[in-house]
């Protein structure tokens, strides 16, 4: 099915999902979809390898976490989800040195918590990892230690590349 992307999330400098500049970290780039629900793209590297040619599945867990947890800005961009629940079942190998997809999307939305669901897609469209977690919703000065500045620590990085739709 294809879906437009509405718009790019913003990438931190040191995140492991999504950090510019943390070399270990995943580099994922988040988009907007039309149907409420939140894509990342990214390539695991052979730092992220568990068993030869796989991917941890720590580095999945990681993944989904972050975009099951940011899927929630569809409706509250102010709101960060802080994790309290995260269940995750492994049905394929994630393979290394390929581009995937993770999908995130709220399925049910208090004041205080929310619930979602998500999966990594391989390059075929096949469901490799699926998961369903719980997240408590925070402002960011309740979250972050220290001198956090939003627009330090947050920015958008648009590419040429960037997808304007997408089919999954």
């Amino acid at each position: 099915m294809k879906h437009t992307v509405v718009e790019k999330q913003k990438s931190s400098h040191s995140c492991f999902v999504c950090g510019i500049d943390n070399g270990s970290g995943l580099h994922a780039e988040f988009f907007q979809l039309d149907n409420n629900e939140l894509m990342a793209v990214f390539t695991p590297r052979e730092e992220h390898q568990s068993y030869p040619g796989r991917t941890h599945g720590g580095v999945s867990a990681a993944m989904l976490d972050e975009t099951i947890g940011r899927a929630i800005t569809a409706f509250e961009p102010e709101v960060w989800g802080v994790t309290v629940e995260l269940k995750l079942r492994y049905k394929k190998p994630v393979p290394l040195g390929v581009e995937l997809k993770a999908i995130g999307r709220v399925t049910s939305n208090n004041r205080r918590i929310f619930e979602g669901s998500g999966e990594i897609l391989l390059p075929d469209g096949t469901v490799a990892v699926t998961a369903e977690g719980r997240y408590m919703k925070l402002p960011i000065d309740k979250i972050a230690q220290g001198d956090f500045e939003m627009e330090e620590e947050m920015f958008l990085i648009p590419r040429e590349t960037d997808p304007t739709e997408v089919d999954f």
